[in-house]
């Protein structure tokens, strides 16, 4: 792992105490850690996730758990038993995202893997009972970053705005961030800034949208007015940085293109202004839909967790779909939700293998989650640095305790096709560590 780690402290090392005693005591109790299953029978996991809402959905994460499942059980299973994959529609609301939790306990799972939900308040308190770690998470709560039965295998929504900030530093004025108005948005402007900031620019203007509007023109009037060129702002740039003009992006979800089309109208026979976004919200499916070459998203700025879908290394990711996705128009190998939930699934496979044909459950998981699986960590074939969740392997960031991969990667739309912008990920620790104290 690259990055640096948390320092010692007195402070921290009586949450770290804490977290393994809870730990402990979880693994210590049956009731809590799910009864240890007999040697042929299934592994039983969970992938939840929105689908047909009005908001963001993500249907492509549990149809790419099915189709994990039905590779790895046709080359003989998880360790040599059945992959079983529940999945669960969280419907955007805390009232789903509670009942998948509890069903996933009822069915005695020994974890809920590569799954999307906006309400980590309504879930994770009740894995935690039932000692259920939580593998992959998209990122999007805070829950996903303190839990201590949470392993994250990005650095979720915080590292794409941080990272997005440092990218755009370089090219813009000024920018407007576009952001959904949810406790989950709240924490949006602080994080972009943390990238400005750190190359000298100032503080983003935050405008509020609803995340299920279908149109958004009032909100594009405010963030163009919002980017308006500053006249004093050539004495301000760093020298050795070229600044071109103001910037838009925007982080909406499933609903950022319709702010875009809304955009695009407003800012008709206007200078023209630099528009960016982060994975997730723009992806390679949008921009073909959009016109490709003459989508209005051409030269858009994005920040994206791994490497562009065209990358070599999804080689394996498309050869599982092509023979077991049985043609499911649900799942996109480009959507960064399906690709966090086939590393969510490697993770877990690698956890599985290291128990050497033990005992498979909720506590022996997070056993081998938490031993940093043999303390070589989870190799991911360069999608990700390799992956640990070791005390030692922790971010020193606050309010985000258990990010240990804070690597993004920079991207752009080139001739309608979203391209690396740069070789390589690009380490946003740091950035995220010196995030200024909100209020």
């Amino acid at each position: 792992m690259t990055g640096r780690r948390r320092p010692f402290s007195p402070r921290l090392f009586i949450a770290a105490a804490t977290t393994a005693i809870f730990a402990s005591l979880l693994s210590g109790c049956g009731a809590l850690s799910g009864v240890a299953a007999g040697s042929d029978d299934p592994i039983a996991v969970m992938t939840w996730a929105p689908e047909g809402t009005k908001a963001t959905n993500r249907p492509g994460m549990p149809a790419m758990a099915e189709a994990y499942a039905r590779w790895t059980n046709d080359r003989g299973g998880l360790g040599g038993r059945e992959l079983k994959v529940l999945t669960c529609n969280e419907r955007n609301s805390t009232v789903g995202a509670g009942r998948c939790a509890r069903r996933a306990i009822a069915e005695d799972v020994v974890a809920v893997v590569g799954s999307y939900s906006q309400h980590g308040r309504s879930f994770m308190s009740q894995l935690e009972a039932a000692g259920i770690p939580y593998i992959g998470g998209y990122g999007v709560t805070d829950e996903e970053f303190t839990s201590p039965m949470s392993y994250p295998v990005n650095g979720g929504v915080a590292s794409l705005l941080a990272g997005n900030g440092r990218q755009l530093a370089r090219k813009c004025q000024k920018v407007s961030l576009v952001r959904p108005d949810t406790i989950a948005g709240d924490q949006m402007p602080s994080l972009l800034n943390a990238g400005l900031v750190q190359s000298q620019r100032r503080a983003a203007w935050d405008v509020r949208a609803p995340e299920d509007a279908n149109q958004y023109t009032a909100h594009a009037e405010a963030a163009l007015a919002g980017a308006g060129a500053d006249p004093d702002f050539s004495a301000s740039v760093p020298e050795g940085t070229k600044a071109d003009g103001p910037c838009v992006t925007a982080a909406l979800g499933d609903r950022t293109e319709a702010f875009f089309d809304s955009f695009r109208h407003v800012q008709e026979d206007k200078p023209q202004v630099q528009i960016a976004s982060v994975l997730g919200s723009v992806q390679q499916s949008l921009v073909t839909q959009t016109g490709g070459k003459a989508s209005p998203l051409e030269g858009a700025l994005v920040t994206g967790w791994y490497p562009p879908a065209s990358d070599p290394r999804w080689e394996p990711l498309r050869e599982v779909l092509l023979k077991h996705a049985f043609g499911d128009n649900r799942i996109d190998p480009a959507d960064p939700g399906v690709q966090t939930t086939w590393i969510a699934y490697s993770v877990l496979r690698a956890a599985v293998e290291s128990l050497d044909g033990g005992a498979v459950t909720a506590a022996s998981v997070r056993r081998a989650l938490d031993g940093g699986i043999g303390e070589q960590g989870v190799d991911t074939g360069g999608l990700t640095p390799k992956l640990s969740w070791r005390y030692e392997d922790m971010l020193a960031v606050r309010g985000f305790p258990r990010i240990t991969n804070a690597m993004v990667t920079y991207q752009e739309v080139r001739d309608g096709q979203l391209v690396s912008a740069r070789d390589g990920f690009v380490d946003v620790s740091r950035t995220l560590e010196g995030r200024p104290q909100e209020g």
